[in-house]
């Protein structure tokens, strides 16, 4: 079995975690927090950072430290996983959806300005899969509106926009740090920005909105979504060898393109475009129509052989918790449904070796023809 993704520990994720361990230290009173945070902000050019149990964890204190709320709407991606939209729709905001490019798989931001009426509150841009969202003209828009921008770059860490860290463009910007992340925590996420006000509505969000005085007393409802000392040990060790994992992630993306290229019935993720070079936090394919099934069947097939896969996401525009809400009736995003339906990823993990990589395309070439 080839999984989709097994993570690499290789720093000094053990020596951190036994210091935790020894000083008694586990829980999220313990140093290594701050420490992970501090260096986390710094590293993608913030001058705060917040971290929290997850990435949904952070989408959800950054929709709520903006103040997003009932009779509000919010532009973001159809495709894209649901935590995005999660606490858009439990704050009573609207969410308003864009379609995809078909080169790159984000979000088409030519859609947005469209998309904006006098409700509109804020813009979610979405980084997947390996090349960021076009931001330039995205934030010209957030300026000319002047709309708040959540920028989710959970999995972009250490992706840069024309040279400009992912994650140094929100308002708010949200990372995770799930096994399959450049940096993993096991579980965990980050919020960063450079408002130390937006700061401070943040950790207090995290912490239950204890207050400084009267802990106890509450004047606002928040959630108890603190990082361990462990998780933050985990976090620190990994973003040591940050550099050394981006690098060897475009390893495996070149060496996936230089082995497909001559094979018939799939769009390739793009090496680069103008402003990125792709980071490859996973290896994507598309089915063509040149292949008459779909992406599930190509999934199927590869597992029969050992071979791990996972889908692209499935439009949030099709989701049918957020129909039976009475969320997007009618509405179709046609380049984001033919994502969701002829695209997957094959293993991509940072503990993947070069002849995994070969053999997962030696299959692909037996199975998928």
């Amino acid at each position: 079995m080839i999984p989709v993704n097994t993570p690499s520990l290789l720093g000094n994720e053990k020596q951190y975690l036994l210091e935790c361990i020894e000083t008694k230290w586990i829980s999220s009173e313990g140093p290594f927090v701050q420490k992970f945070e501090e260096r986390f902000a710094s590293k993608v050019g913030r001058k705060y950072g917040i971290a929290v149990s997850s990435g949904s964890a952070a989408l959800d204190v950054a929709v709520e430290a903006l103040g997003i709320q009932n009779g509000d709407e919010v532009i973001l991606p159809t495709l894209t996983i649901i935590s995005c939209v999660n606490q858009i729709v439990r704050s009573g905001a609207t969410p308003v959806l864009v379609d995809s490019e078909q080169e790159t798989w984000n979000m088409d931001v030519s859609q947005v300005e469209a998309k904006i009426t006098e409700r509109t509150k804020a813009i979610m841009a979405v980084h997947i899969y390996g090349l960021p969202v076009d931001m330039e003209p995205l934030l010209n828009v957030c300026k000319k509106y002047g709309l708040q921008l959540i920028e989710d770059a959970a999995e972009m860490i250490g992706q840069t926009y024309r040279g400009k860290e992912c994650g140094s463009f929100g308002d708010l910007s949200t990372f995770s740090f799930y096994p399959n992340k450049h940096v993993t925590t096991g579980e965990g996420g980050m919020i960063v920005t450079n408002s130390k006000i937006l700061a401070e509505k943040c950790r207090s969000l995290r912490n239950l909105c204890f207050q400084k005085k009267q802990r106890f007393l509450h004047e606002q409802l928040g959630w108890n979504y603190r990082i361990t000392n462990l998780q933050a040990a985990l976090g620190l060790a990994q973003l040591e060898r940050l550099d050394y994992s981006v690098a060897r992630k475009r390893e495996i993306g070149g060496l996936y393109t230089d082995l497909l290229s001559e094979v018939q019935g799939f769009q390739l993720p793009f090496d680069n475009v103008e402003y990125a070079k792709n980071i490859f936090w996973v290896y994507g394919v598309v089915l063509t129509e040149e292949i008459r099934f779909d992406a599930e069947t190509a999934m199927n097939r590869l597992m029969e052989k050992g071979i791990g896969t996972r889908p692209f996401f499935w439009p949030l525009h099709e989701q049918p918790v957020l129909r039976r809400m009475g969320f997007f009736e009618k509405q179709s995003f046609p380049v984001a449904e033919k994502l969701a339906r002829r695209g997957f990823y094959l293993p991509s993990g940072l503990g993947l070796e070069n002849h995994q990589i070969q053999d997962v395309v030696r299959i692909v070439k037996e199975k998928l023809r």
